[in-house]
């Protein structure tokens, strides 16, 4: 009898030694004599468990982790093929409590399938979303994903179905959407992961956005240090065209769409769309002025959709199984659920599915078990290098875009960078400066000298120079710079810069250089 076992494809599983396990296992199977058949998944989201090994007994799979290839011998002792007790079970891996205490429905399929395993996908609901959507008019699929309330998975928190309605009702003889995955933020890896463990959902949700609009053409933005989603990617597209699901007939709708890749070059700036635009137009990757807005003239001036990776793969369910149903997860305006992505001083850094709402101390002590050094947690970031940071007493609030907004922080891409009370916050706010003066595109003067400026401040203030001037000089520079600057960059920089100096004064209370060496 033949034992299937899933270990994960995933770039993390990977890094951690996932193909030396594999190796390891087959080994040691043909040592034993044991008949055995390996399935690469992605990953669960259970990063610090990686490289996690699955074995499915009787149709349910039990779970080892993390396993090293010094671990295989020992399982196999151990009888793991027959979900046999060892160090490293976890045992049966959905009722694990990070699993079982998540609302997954973007990544239902992640680290459950071969992810380029067509069939897999189709058995676990892959295409009801697109096969609805072919068979209904622009209007209703444009109707169907506002009435959802689905947002912006980027910063911005835009509803898709404005977009959408905006590029729908344009004439042209050309329109394109656009997915932006260039994942940049620090502690975020949820595009990436749902790449390379379910891209057809990803190309799923572009053909169901072509067909709402008319756009006939997609076009992936893809960060180059993402080499092995381009390449999974890029599988997915083939198998889909092979299959009927891209091409001249889009699941028998009778149109046209194709998908492309486009490989970005590390710039942070393109992750704002219209400076990703203008990288996927061959051109420096600087930001445009607004309007027009990419909607009405986007790619090759042509009407475009701009949305990134989390927005498009959450279209499927959408159409597969309505608005209402979406709708009835979350908070607020916030509606659905967002992948959030624990990082950092963190014991258990990985992803968690969540409806909007589940509150910051939830993620970060419930899923993520508090700090990694058992020292005391002193903040955390939310959002990106950009996002603000959060201290003890904001723990509770809800993650939900207008309640984080009033309290002057941001749900952005998802990402929660952790910190223990070892953290330095004014190195951290001089840190924020110093990224935008290296990422800024340099088109607007706010951000270009605002970022230099304020890094030049903190400095001073860091070596007691001048302390309150300097600290009333970089209030004024964060006024400016968001204000004043063209997008996001010089924008929200102040971001992490004023949480700092509001919840933690005391890292910036320092005496003179030459006072404290006294």
């Amino acid at each position: 009898m033949t034992t299937t076992l899933y270990i994960p494809c995933d770039y993390a599983a990977l890094s951690l030694g996932a193909d030396d396990v594999v190796a390891a296992i087959r080994a040691e199977a043909d040592k034993r004599g044991a008949d055995i058949k390996i399935i690469r998944n992605g990953t669960r989201g259970m990063l610090w468990l990686e490289p996690l090994v699955e074995v499915d007994v009787d149709g349910v799979r039990h779970g080892y982790g993390p396993v090293s290839a010094s671990d295989v011998a020992g399982l196999f002792d151990a009888d793991f093929l027959t979900a046999g007790s060892h160090a490293l079970s976890i045992g049966v891996t959905e009722e694990h409590d990070w699993l079982v205490n998540q609302e997954r429905l973007t990544f239902a399929r992640v680290g459950v399938i071969d992810p380029l395993d067509l069939k897999a996908y189709d058995k676990l609901g892959g295409w009801d979303g697109l096969y609805r959507a072919a068979k209904m008019s622009p209007a209703e699929i444009v109707s169907e994903v506002t009435e959802s309330g689905l947002r912006g998975r980027g910063g911005a928190g835009f509803p898709a179905g404005i977009k959408w309605k905006t590029v729908s009702e344009l004439p042209g003889d050309q329109k394109y959407i656009c997915c932006n995955a260039d994942e940049g933020d620090s502690g975020t890896f949820a595009d990436r992961m749902l790449m390379e463990g379910d891209p057809f959902c990803l190309l799923e949700g572009m053909a169901i956005a072509g067909l709402a609009t008319g756009a006939t053409e997609g076009y992936i933005y893809i960060r180059s240090e993402y080499p092995h989603s381009i390449e999974t990617v890029g599988k997915a597209i083939a198998a889909m065209e092979e299959a009927g699901f891209l091409g001249d007939n889009v699941a028998g709708s009778g149109k046209a769409f194709r998908i492309f890749i486009r490989r970005g070059a590390g710039a942070y700036i393109c992750g704002e769309e219209s400076s990703m635009l203008e990288s996927m137009e061959g051109k420096r990757g600087t930001v445009r002025s607004k309007p027009p807005i990419p909607a009405v003239k986007g790619l090759f001036g042509k009407p475009t959709v701009v949305n990134n990776v989390l927005s498009l793969a959450t279209v499927p369910v959408i159409l597969a199984k309505g608005a209402e149903f979406y709708k009835s997860f979350g908070m607020g305006r916030s509606h659905g659920t967002l992948p959030f992505q624990i990082a950092g001083n963190v014991k258990r850094g990985g992803l968690v599915e969540k409806a909007f709402g589940v509150s910051i101390r939830d993620l970060i002590e419930g899923f993520g078990g508090g700090t990694a050094t058992g020292r005391p947690f002193k903040a955390a970031q939310i959002g990106g290098p950009l996002g603000a940071y959060v201290n003890e007493g904001q723990l509770d609030l809800p993650m939900d875009y207008e309640t984080l907004a009033a309290d002057g922080a941001m749900v952005g891409h998802g990402g929660i960078v952790v910190f223990d009370d070892t953290a330095d916050m004014a190195g951290m706010a001089r840190f924020a400066f110093e990224f935008c003066a290296i990422e800024s595109c340099g088109k607007c003067t706010p951000c270009r000298i605002g970022a230099v400026r304020g890094k030049e401040a903190v400095d001073k203030i860091m070596n007691g120079v001048d302390v309150a001037a300097n600290i009333a000089l970089v209030e004024d520079l964060c006024e400016v710079m968001t204000d004043g600057s063209l997008c996001a960059m010089g924008g929200l920089t102040p971001m992490p810069v004023r949480s700092a100096l509001r919840h933690f004064p005391e890292d910036f209370d320092r005496a003179p250089a030459a006072a404290a060496a006294e």
